[in-house]
């Protein structure tokens, strides 16, 4: 029983924190990579819990610097020959109807998944769609559009 005003680890837990959680508990191997992350942090040591377990951060605007082609070899030395499982959280993608500017273009990403031809996929999902908040089916024909590209990759 928590009492008022106590909080448990549960409350520690947010969309955000899900691979943590998850290699705390032994359920993922130790090289994970993200890919086109950013938002808002509240000081350095936000990224401390990441860099603590090995995970490697791509962040948004790092495509600037390194380039689409750069992107997809971090990705691909990180990943190397073992089984991968793709999630895609379609707020990657600017404007996907999330508060945070500076992500990747519907091309970028779909460059980048292209780039992963021949790596050992085991499954792949996107998340964060949301139909009823879907301005013009925008997001939805992005999400769609992308599951195809998955699909290739499975084929390939």
């Amino acid at each position: 029983m928590v009492a008022p005003g106590q909080t448990t680890d549960q409350s520690l837990v947010t969309h955000g924190t899900f691979f943590y959680v998850a290699h705390q508990e032994g359920l993922i191997a130790n090289n994970s990579i993200h890919a086109g992350t950013r938002c808002k942090m509240s000081g350095a040591a936000d990224m401390d819990n990441d860099a603590s377990v090995g995970f490697r951060i791509v962040s948004a605007d790092d495509i600037d610097d390194l380039g689409v082609s750069e992107v997809i070899n971090r990705i691909r030395t990180r990943i190397g020959d073992t089984p991968v499982y793709l999630s895609l959280d379609i707020d990657v993608i600017d404007p996907a109807g999330t508060p945070e500017a500076g992500g990747w273009t519907t091309r970028e990403v779909k460059r980048i998944i292209r780039g992963l031809s021949g790596l050992n996929f085991v499954g792949a999902d996107i998340v964060e769609v949301s139909p009823a908040y879907d301005q013009g089916d925008i997001t939805g024909i992005a999400a769609a559009d992308l599951v195809h590209d998955f699909i290739s990759l499975f084929t390939s």
